[in-house]
């Protein structure tokens, strides 16, 4: 236990004096190094958790915890089939689906898109996309006849809301001119943004019956759907379900839990926050070495004093517990400045973004390119005392080599010298 006197002590040696400048400008760099170490740790792991939840909730928010596909590529029906889904433990709502690519024209403009058709009843529970609606409104799509379109997508085509979107299918008729392609054009209803250009730039939400229509898929008498959105009550448990339901239906049927799903995307986020991880701490590893350095030379410099310490009936217990205690109050300071540094600039991550972006007049985050156009940051309280256990250890561990130097210091031979 570090006495008050010890205390005392070490916070003189480390208090700058001129004869002392070089010394204290080194313990100044150390406790400059630990802050913006655990700072950017702290910044990098919540930015990196906001951006995987994000993506988390968009993903599954269009496409469920689990997916049911039929090997077939259609679902006959599927309320039927639902119904059994549901009755699973752990899932809470199943959803059918139509899934389809089109071509979508207008004004001379024409792009891919991705065709997401549900009901309306179904879309009206998906609150982080009424969320999003940016223009128009739901109406024209609960009357049958509009369609919601992302809002880039909108943009690159020129299609204000009120205006027909031509939406051109591959898979159209046989005539005797050949192959005709199917084309309908839908008003635009409304248009969503939800931050990520794979969705704003490319997805086209129909309504249920009207695509059944479309994709020729009440040929017959039957109606069909191409699979079903599954939701669990614990994203976690999304896998053993889906395992549960393969039992249950049997070899006939595609299932995916969102994991699999997006596996790729996740595992890129995981080892990009792994590695950034190995690569700030390194940040806080050279502070730790500043800290050794620090205190060689000043116990170099205090070797008088130490000596003086030492015939006076200081133990070496007490001199090390004394540059114990500078390298603690480095550690600890740099650490506790660091905490507070990381999670202000955590919290305000995004705000900070768009003060650059504006002082800088360029876009740091081009939708174009990235998942996301904002920086979401979530703080993981587990994770922030991981990184200040971290630096406090890596401090302590530097102090020992310095501190039990001072403690073998001859006094005889240190007064000698001086």
């Amino acid at each position: 236990m570090i006495s008050a006197f010890e205390r005392m002590v070490a916070w003189r040696y480390l208090r700058a004096r001129r004869a002392e400048g070089f010394i204290s400008l080194i313990t100044a760099f150390s406790l400059s190094g630990i802050a913006l170490g655990v700072a950017a740790l702290i910044v990098i792991t919540s930015v990196m958790n906001g951006v995987k939840t994000e993506m988390l909730k968009h993903f599954i928010g269009m496409s469920g915890h689990i997916s049911i596909y039929s090997n077939s590529g259609q679902l006959g029906d599927y309320d039927a089939l639902a119904l059994r889904v549901a009755s699973t433990a752990g899932v809470i709502s199943v959803t059918p689906a139509i899934e389809g690519q089109v071509m979508a024209s207008a004004n001379g403009h024409a792009t891919g898109a991705q065709v997401l058709a549900l009901r309306y009843d179904d879309l009206a529970r998906k609150e982080h996309i009424l969320e999003k609606i940016t223009s128009g409104s739901l109406d024209g799509f609960k009357s049958g006849d509009g369609i919601i379109v992302g809002e880039r997508l909108a943009e690159n085509l020129g299609v204000p809301v009120g205006e027909p979107l031509t939406l051109i299918s591959p898979e159209g008729r046989q005539t005797i001119a050949g192959l005709v392609p199917r084309l309908k054009a839908y008003p635009v209803a409304a248009t969503f943004k939800l931050g990520m250009n794979a969705y704003d730039s490319s997805l086209i939400i129909m309504p249920f019956n009207e695509a059944q229509v479309y994709f020729k898929l009440s040929d017959g008498g039957q109606n069909l759907a191409t699979g079903l959105q599954v939701n669990v009550a614990k994203p976690d448990q999304a896998q053993a379900i889906a395992e549960q339901l393969r039992q249950m239906l049997g070899g006939n049927y595609r299932i995916y839990d969102w994991q699999q799903s997006n596996k790729s995307v996740f595992e890129a986020l995981t080892i990009q926050r792994n590695v950034m991880f190995i690569i700030l701490t390194l940040i806080i590893l050279v502070a730790a070495f500043n800290i050794i350095s620090s205190l060689i030379m000043l116990v170099k410099d205090k070797g008088r004093d130490i000596a003086i310490l030492r015939t006076m009936g200081a133990t070496r217990g007490a001199v090390m517990r004394i540059f114990l205690a500078c390298g603690l109050l480095i550690g600890v300071a740099g650490t506790g400045i660091g905490l507070v540094l990381g999670l202000l600039l955590a919290i305000n991550v995004d705000n900070i973004r768009v003060w650059v972006e504006h002082i800088s007049g360029g876009r740091i985050l081009a939708e174009q390119l990235y998942f996301i156009s904002t920086l979401p940051a979530e703080i993981d309280p587990e994770q922030v005392i991981a990184v200040v256990l971290m630096s406090l250890v890596l401090s302590f561990l530097a102090t020992l080599y310095p501190a039990r130097r001072a403690a073998k210091l001859d006094p005889a031979e240190a007064l000698r010298y001086e």
